[in-house]
């Protein structure tokens, strides 16, 4: 009676997993089937080592959505013979917590099984419920697996960041997306290889532009062009750029992540910025965004932008920049827009110099080509115990103590002493700093 009813059971899990979304059903089991992220857990990788050796420390997935964050928790899990509790800091509190650590004494007691605790979404837990996890987490009663697509350095507690192991998943290429597409449509026993589909390459390429990275969205994209197929009750179709079209829209019109097409725009973008034509610069704004192009990347080149070609003519370029990439982050799209074409039309109106950037750049070269001195003895830490008894800032002169809080000496290095690199221009507030540096270094 107890076999069948296990014979029935399976078959009402296999019946379910039907009606899950085909991104669900994909999620590999097996590092034979993880796609992607070998700086992580390649073969011979300190991770994959760890987790092959059931010996995996508490650690922090930091990456973009998509990139296998969840999956990778499940898999240890699955691969050490750990339990697996998933709770979400949007919704989980200290109660849950406490719920979880009890559980895990149980399953440690009479079962020897660690736990694992994945927390998706960590950053969102506040001070007091990663203070909770503190003791857990260090005397080992819980595996963290923490897993957010936001900076942990900036969102986490130093206490919990120093007991834990951070892990740095980057976007899938393009060729790892149609990889996992193909996989997909062959696979028999989770994907749609039962159908006996076919697609275009070009269909699949272009999928994986559009998901940007995303396995998730790349397959949400197979699945729903698969259901476009009138195959009626026989196996077999063939995906081509139409079905994809369908469920896509304008974005598989014009979006070339790769092509001519795609850097092209970009370019002429921040020409158009550059050469101070703030309607073209806001055409290919539009271009970009009607493309599907990912905002933070177009939000990043006009951050480049105002630092490389505006400088210092307009400090305040850097300013409306990062507040704009910052806002983009906030409110996403389509609000994201309005202050990234507040940004883009700023920087387009605004005075140019590439002063700065040249000045870094000549720093860097003579820094790495040229034989340099030590930092001047007057300029360096004195703060310390017997650091006066090595001369060290002993004849410095501080700047306040004199006129103008300026005094003339010696900041270079040897054999750097007329080096001159920052040559400001005569445009906006850039006159004004030149003006000041002139009367300061009139040598130079």
């Amino acid at each position: 009676m107890m076999e069948s009813m296990d014979l029935f059971a399976a078959a009402e899990e296999g019946a379910s997993r039907r009606f899950e979304p085909l991104a669900e059903r994909m999620r590999p089991r097996t590092f034979e089937e993880f796609v992607g992220q070998r700086e992580a857990v390649g073969a011979g990788r300190f991770l994959r080592k760890q987790i092959e050796q059931d010996a995996i420390p508490s650690m922090i997935l930091y990456g973009p959505p998509g990139t296998g964050k969840t999956t990778l928790a499940q898999m240890i899990a699955h691969l050490t013979g750990s339990e697996f509790t998933k709770i979400n800091a949007v919704s989980a509190g200290i109660a849950e917590i406490r719920n979880v650590v009890k559980n895990a004494d149980e399953a440690r007691r009479y079962y020897q099984k660690r736990t694992i605790i994945f927390i998706d979404e960590i950053h969102r837990f506040n001070k007091g419920q990663q203070d909770a996890l503190l003791p857990y987490v260090e005397d080992g009663r819980l595996i963290l697996i923490g897993a957010t697509t936001e900076n942990p350095f900036f969102e986490v507690n130093h206490a919990l960041l120093s007991r834990v192991r951070i892990v740095r998943l980057t976007e899938l290429t393009d060729g790892e997306i149609v990889h996992i597409l193909k996989n997909a449509l062959t696979d028999t026993e989770r994907g749609l290889g039962e159908l006996g589909l076919t697609a275009d390459e070009d269909a699949l390429s272009a999928m994986a532009g559009i998901a940007g990275g995303d396995a998730r969205i790349a397959l949400n994209l197979l699945e729903a062009a698969s259901n476009m197929l009138d195959t009626g009750e026989k196996t077999g179709g063939h995906i081509t750029m139409k079905e994809l079209q369908e469920v896509a829209g304008e974005r598989v019109q014009r979006y070339d992540k790769k092509g001519d097409n795609h850097y092209d725009t970009v370019s002429a973008f921040i020409k158009s910025m550059r050469g101070s034509d703030p309607d073209a610069a806001l055409h290919y704004l539009a271009r970009m965004i009607a493309s599907g192009e990912d905002p933070v990347f177009i939000a990043r080149r006009v951050v480049i932008c105002a630092a490389e070609d505006v400088g210092n003519a307009d400090p305040n370029a850097l300013v409306v920049a990062m507040a704009a990439a910052q806002a983009v982050q906030l409110v996403g799209m389509p609000e994201g827009r309005i202050p990234l074409a507040q940004a883009v039309t700023y920087i387009a109106g605004a005075p140019k110099s590439n002063a700065a950037y040249m000045g870094i750049d000549a720093a860097l070269a003579d820094v790495r080509g040229k034989r340099i001195g030590p930092v001047p003895i007057h300029l360096r830490d004195s703060h310390y115990k017997g650091a006066a008894k090595l001369g060290h800032g002993t004849d410095y002169q501080y700047a306040h103590n004199y006129p103008g809080q300026f005094v003339h000496q010696n900041y270079l290095p040897k054999g750097l002493e007329t080096a001159h690199y920052y040559k400001p221009t005569t445009n906006g507030a850039e006159k004004r700093i030149g003006e000041y540096l002139a009367s300061c270094w009139p040598e130079r």
